[in-house]
């Protein structure tokens, strides 16, 4: 049976969740990521009028408001937006029994053998727009095509509210359609040295062997374009998420290279995994991270410890001494993802510690906390560090 892969992102997503609450931001540029003078803030997401100035998401916040000086600022309300991606999920949820969530704005979901419950899968990713734009107000686009990768590519052609199907057979022709920049996973870098090596369409890739490639590029890189120009169809996403793992990655739009920008997306990721294992009722003993660097090469270290992750601070911890144990020194960071491992029910019986150092208080605050924000969203409770000022990558 042939594969078949809905890829669907939010559009905007923090803007659109702002522009949607606030009405008065409606139609106006909004960014969001700090305000006017916030230090080392960058923009987490712009809204399409914004971008029409040319602000675009890890953009330094600073250079946005020369750009648009004129933009509604917001410092944002992750609880908010965590609150609607969760249900956005769920509305996955009812089309798919395979949901991947790659982050907070995108997943992935396998529909394959769906069309005898929901028809075709054109007619069935209208019908799952139009439920998203009911139930939230919110837009999503959507790219469907037996390869994943593709399906990726494709969701991106015609945002927002975009639908672009890409027919079994013909993942080739498409990537050979496309113009260079929309070569999902190819930086501004590694684009300048094809065009310097000669290389200006996807054809011109296409063309030459992979011997050829991998001499001009290196292994990864030169492997990865001569796969990506065919479809990349054997490019998994999210596989951890059959091996009873719960992660949350993301794909940023600049090298990361500063300590501080790492760490501050090392713990928006952290966040994003503890909530769902707050939603699911799961715990883990072991913290997985993945780097991926600009010239494609993936490395990935993870750690079990003696006692469960308890809470976002935990994780976080654990993160940084994985990171810090793996990472190699100047160069530039084009994804991050972290992972819990091997989770398991929170019934499950657990080995207590002999010494607390405050640990289980701090998870039954995080609890609460979580437990008033399912209840309520509009409460606002916050790392000032983390949703006030600095998320770096894109929404």
């Amino acid at each position: 049976m042939e594969k078949v892969y809905f890829h669907v992102d939010l559009d905007a997503f923090f803007a659109s969740v702002e522009q949607h609450d606030t009405p008065a931001y409606r139609g106006k540029p909004l960014i969001v990521g700090g305000l006017p003078g916030d230090r080392r803030a960058v923009v987490s997401t712009a809204s399409y009028e914004a971008r029409a100035y040319g602000v675009h998401s890890a953009m330094p916040l600073s250079r946005a408001v020369q750009l648009c000086p004129h933009a509604v600022f917001v410092r944002g309300n992750y609880a908010r937006y965590r609150e609607v991606s969760a249900q956005i999920m769920d509305i996955f949820g009812a089309y798919s029994p395979d949901v991947i969530q790659m982050s907070i704005d995108e997943a992935f979901l396998d529909m394959t053998g769906t069309e005898r419950l929901f028809g075709a899968p054109r007619d069935t990713a209208a019908q799952l727009k139009q439920q998203v734009r009911d139930e939230t107000g919110l837009t999503v686009s959507v790219g469907i095509s037996a390869s994943m990768y593709v399906a990726k590519i494709a969701s991106g052609l015609h945002k927002p509210d975009g639908l672009t199907e890409v027919p079994a057979g013909g993942e080739e022709q498409f990537m050979l359609s496309l113009p260079l920049e929309k070569l999902w996973g190819v930086g501004t870098k590694t684009q300048e040295r094809l065009k310097n090596a000669g290389l200006r369409t996807t054809a011109d890739i296409h063309n030459k062997q992979l011997p050829l490639l991998t001499s001009i590029f290196g292994q990864n890189t030169g492997t990865f374009l001569y796969n990506a120009v065919r479809g990349n169809k054997d490019m998994k996403f999210g596989e951890e998420a059959k091996n009873h793992s719960i992660s949350s990655e993301e794909t940023f739009d600049f090298d990361l290279t500063d300590r501080y920008a790492i760490d501050t997306a090392l713990m928006k990721l952290a966040a994003n995994v503890l909530y769902r294992m707050h939603r699911e009722k799961v715990r883990s003993y072991t913290v997985a991270l993945k780097i991926r660097y600009e010239d494609f090469t993936t490395v990935s270290v993870q750690a079990t410890g003696s006692s469960p992750v308890t809470n976002a601070d935990d994780m976080f911890e654990r993160c940084k001494a994985l990171f810090s144990k793996k990472y190699t020194a100047g160069k530039g960071i084009r994804l991050l993802g972290v992972a819990c491992e091997n989770v398991e029910s929170r019934s499950e019986p657990v080995q207590q510690s002999l010494f607390d150092f405050g640990e289980e208080k701090r998870a039954k605050v995080e609890e609460a906390v979580y437990a008033m924000q399912d209840k309520n969203p509009r409460i606002s409770i916050r790392k000032a560090r983390l949703f006030g000022k600095d998320i770096p990558g894109s929404s």
